[in-house]
């Protein structure tokens, strides 16, 4: 099954970064957040990505043509412009590139990524999220409900530390609980192809009509991830998940190198 991958967004709340790079290239201990993404589905086998594109898709096409090149020792023949790659471990991916335009909203991105796939079941996550969510357990679970969608439930963490208190006495201090209630879309999606069928064009928004008329005709589901899931909107989200990272706490690697 492929892994679709919206990296379209402009990310205007980081501009700081953000009118340079789209927002899935900010980076996380030097590598782009689309990166750790790609190694957490990867983790569990799944190799084949299908990249929407749109905010300068090209730095995105960059990355993913010199990747082998950036990582690896080289030997350059001026002459003949040969270039030979010597060590350096790569990524066992195949990745296609998809052009779905600047303007286009997030339906019409999935739109564009379904049609490109053909009468198939994906996997669907933003650009901009990480978790340590199990993609084999999430599979299962979508098999089993026979539903056309399945959506990651998440509770993102509280943005204070939470206080349980009796009169004017603190009787509990939670630094950044998780949320008690209000489950949001995480991303981490299955669709199974009739949900193609939902999404009318480019300025479709998939996070109101679609996955409305979805839940409507119940055909939504949600899988409860309980554990870590961490957006990357604000530049005190990304210093909360470079501080995990150089701190060598980061919840959502699994992977081993």
């Amino acid at each position: 099954m492929k892994v679709a991958l919206l990296a379209g967004g402009m990310g205007t709340r980081l501009s700081e970064m953000t009118d340079r790079i789209p927002k899935p290239m900010v980076e996380i201990g030097g590598k782009p957040i689309l990166w750790h993404i790609m190694k957490h589905y990867a983790h569990f086998g799944f190799r084949e990505f299908v990249i929407a594109l749109g905010y300068k898709g090209e730095v995105i096409k960059d990355y993913f043509i010199n990747y082998r090149h950036h990582r690896s020792s080289l030997v350059v023949h001026l002459k003949s412009g040969h270039i030979q790659v010597k060590d350096g471990a790569q990524e066992d991916w195949i990745i296609h590139l998809l052009d779905a335009g600047e303007q286009t909203q997030t339906g019409g991105r999935v739109r564009r990524l379904m049609q490109y796939v053909g009468k198939e079941p994906i996997m669907l996550t933003y650009g901009d999220g990480v978790a340590n969510v199990d993609i084999k357990k999430l599979l299962q679970f979508h098999k089993a409900h026979g539903r056309l969608a399945t959506v990651t439930a998440a509770r993102p963490p509280a943005r204070f530390g939470g206080l349980q208190f009796k009169a004017n006495q603190v009787t509990r201090f939670v630094e950044k609980p998780q949320i008690g209630e209000g489950w949001i879309n995480g991303g981490f999606m299955v669709l199974e192809p009739e949900v193609l069928d939902y999404i009318e064009g480019d300025q479709t928004l998939f996070e109101r009509q679609p996955l409305e008329r979805l839940a409507r005709k119940k055909q939504l589901v949600a899988y409860k991830h309980q554990d870590f899931w961490q957006c990357m909107d604000t530049v005190r989200d990304l210093k909360l998940l470079e501080e995990l990272w150089s701190g060598g706490k980061a919840p959502w690697k699994l992977w081993k190198k």
